[in-house]
């Protein structure tokens, strides 16, 4: 009788065991299938934004800012050298394997001239006596002197171009100085980001920065004409 007892309480025991482990591995499983919703929403709009982060920064142009009511153009590229292409004489004032230090001054108001229609034309600007016309109003004379002179208390950068690396505005620099024109790299932060403006100048008339502005364009250079208050 007691034999009888004992093996029934083992097998009981046994059966406990087998139950219990089933439980157990049954609750495993479903919570490793069943996936936790707050993780997931989390982790899909964090994806999505940086995609979203990393498609803004792809299609980001640092040359939009002087495109103005215009249409975007795309930003100037710094083409490889064509083979066959006459290499123009040296340049004027650029010393070999120099670059200029990146310059950090003050930053004026800048306007983006548009196009002219038609350029200035240099004959129907009337020469000023210098003893003539003079009044009780000295400014007005001097505005008239300038006038005349082509200075209209402004100066005039043509700038070939706006990079995201250094390295793309001295290659775009170097260009330039092949084609007889030197060029200087200077650094600004626009809307965030910094960017690297390839300009020539300061010129001292509009006219000066159209007749280049012109060489450039016709040579394939994207250019734009900028005017900074003295």
């Amino acid at each position: 009788m007691r034999r009888h007892q004992r093996g029934g309480t083992i097998l009981g025991l046994i059966l406990g065991l087998l139950v219990g482990v089933g439980a157990a591995l049954a609750v495993a499983v479903y919570v490793t299938n069943v996936p936790v919703p707050f993780v997931n929403k989390g982790g899909v709009k964090g994806e999505a934004k940086d995609k979203a982060e990393a498609q803004r920064n792809q299609n980001w142009d640092p040359n939009s800012p002087l495109y103005g009511k215009n249409p975007a153009r795309a930003p100037a590229a710094v083409a490889p050298a064509a083979q066959g292409v006459v290499v123009p004489e040296p340049p004027r004032t650029v010393a070999d394997n120099a670059t200029p230090p990146v310059e950090n001054k003050p930053a004026k108001p800048e306007v983006v001239l548009p196009d002219p229609a038609k350029p200035a034309d240099k004959t129907q600007v009337a020469k000023l006596d210098p003893k003539a016309g003079q009044g009780a109003d000295p400014l007005g004379d001097l505005a008239k002197s300038r006038s005349a002179d082509g200075t209209d208390g402004f100066q005039y950068f043509v700038q070939a171009g706006a990079f995201r690396s250094q390295s793309d505005g001295d290659a775009q620099r170097a260009k330039l100085a092949m084609m007889g024109w030197e060029a200087r790299v200077s650094e600004r932060e626009v809307n965030g980001r910094t960017v690297y403006r390839v300009r020539v100048g300061p010129f001292n008339k509009r006219d000066d920065a159209d007749g280049l502005k012109g060489k450039l364009d016709g040579a394939g250079v994207d250019a734009q004409i900028v005017r900074v208050q003295r």
